[in-house]
């Protein structure tokens, strides 16, 4: 390659450097790190973006074929302006958008990963014979079988929901202002308890929410078993999107 070609530069976006763009829902709770809406979460650099009118409630009681509230078209618009701000690729805050996962990827025409309950096929082909991931997730009453089919996921896979908490559950939905971490922590814990007890054959857990992540590495000792959340899968898909340097001579800068 000449000297001149590596010294050019493209253009075509607004922002440079942030190759992921992160789709959030309008919420209020507050987001620590480890949460996909704390910026502190994130290795390298994230575009965010609000879509508005998207509520915990709203998204969590959506289903696939019902176009009729508009959620799926507010999606569709902010993922295809935070393409055009500069996002290489595309996430959300909510494990229940995989449902959107097909429309998300065609309407924005780059990658998308709508919800950590997509590594769940990959997960399983990790593990043991007879061994198959657990979910815990925000609401078992709410995540069906429709979001594990989207993700790719079979629908009988064990779910355990975080309802019968007495912290993470209420704050989270209820858009509460203040979360005591300690007691938000003692109920993943005893998900993941219940997970385990009901189903045996667990051998490893994938959180569908995004508001869990700062509890995996206590969730993971409790049950000695690997624990994968959106935060495992967005540092994955930021790898393919901007690949490590080595400073190999005539490497890309």
């Amino acid at each position: 390659m000449a000297d001149a070609d590596r010294n050019q530069v493209h253009g075509g976006k607004t922002v440079y450097g942030a190759s992921v763009g992160i789709l959030m829902l309008e919420t209020r709770f507050p987001r620590i790190p480890g949460d996909i809406g704390h910026a502190a979460t994130w290795p390298f650099p994230v575009l965010y973006k609000v879509v508005r009118g998207a509520t915990g409630e709203r998204v969590t009681t959506a289903r696939a074929n019902d176009l009729s509230t508009g959620l799926l078209d507010a999606f569709l618009a902010a993922g295809a302006e935070l393409v055009q701000d500069g996002a290489d690729g595309i996430t959300t805050s909510c494990g229940f958008l995989s449902i959107y996962q097909s429309e998300l990827a065609a309407h924005c025409r780059v990658p998308v990963a709508a919800s950590a309950l997509m590594q769940i096929p990959l997960v399983e082909r990790l593990l043991p014979p007879r061994k198959r991931v657990g979910v815990l997730t925000f609401s078992a009453a709410l995540l069906g079988p429709d979001h594990l089919v989207a993700a790719g996921a079979a629908p009988d896979t064990p779910v355990v929901g975080a309802e019968r908490g007495r912290e993470f559950w209420r704050v989270m939905a209820h858009g509460e202002m203040t979360l005591d971490i300690a007691a938000a922590r003692q109920d993943i814990l005893a998900a993941g308890d219940e997970l385990v007890a009901e189903h045996p054959d667990v051998g490893a857990v994938v959180l569908e929410c995004t508001n869990m992540v700062p509890f995996a590495r206590a969730l993971r000792q409790r049950l000695q078993m690997p624990v994968y959340d959106i935060y495992s899968f967005i540092t994955w898909f930021h790898a393919g999107l901007s690949p490590r340097g080595f400073g190999l001579p005539g490497d890309p800068p």
